[in-house]
């Protein structure tokens, strides 16, 4: 593995921090070096959020990335913003649902995610993030699926331990 440098973009309640997070976690468990670092918009819930990630097995001098080898746009104003940032041979992951605009860019990997459709064909609404995180685990092998789902099982807990078969299903949901 080489260092993975993520930035996941969104509106606050899309669950972006949730997803930076757990891959960060994830990192940890494999005894690789991480960091996470997220930014808010205005407001918390419905203003903008973002964070970034890095995963690597070497030391990490620096938590700020200007260079990604991965974006995540969970709405339109992310991949407008976050675009560019993504280093050619990158990828981008786009969450069809709330984006119908194409990036502007071929020199990129680019994955259309129906993350929000995905998630409610599984009745919760709330676990596109989860879609999504899945779908960044197998595409760029930054962490595994099992170290996820230990993570989930350390975070989701007392009444949300409940929504951990749901989360691990939508974990895999996405048939890219």
């Amino acid at each position: 593995m080489a260092t993975h440098k993520l930035i996941i973009a969104g509106f606050g309640g899309q669950g972006v921090m949730l997803i930076g997070q757990m891959i960060a976690y994830a990192g940890m468990l494999e005894g690789k070096e991480v960091t996470w670092m997220p930014s808010y918009g205005p407001e918390m819930r419905g203003g903008t959020a973002n964070c970034t990630v890095i995963v690597s097995d070497k030391k990490i001098n620096s938590p700020i990335i200007s260079e990604a080898t991965s974006v995540v746009a969970m709405n339109l104003p992310s991949m407008v913003r976050f675009e560019d940032t993504v280093v050619p041979g990158g990828k981008l992951f786009v969450n069809r649902s709330l984006i119908k605009e194409k990036p502007g860019r071929d020199d990129i990997d680019v994955y259309y995610i129906d993350a929000n459709e995905i998630a409610a064909s599984l009745q919760n609404d709330k676990a596109a993030n989860m879609v999504i995180l899945g779908a960044i685990a197998r595409v760029t092998g930054i962490v595994e699926l099992e170290s996820i789902e230990k993570v989930m099982e350390k975070l989701f807990i007392g009444n949300k331990s409940k929504l951990i078969p749901l989360n691990k299903q939508a974990l895999t949901a996405w048939k890219g």
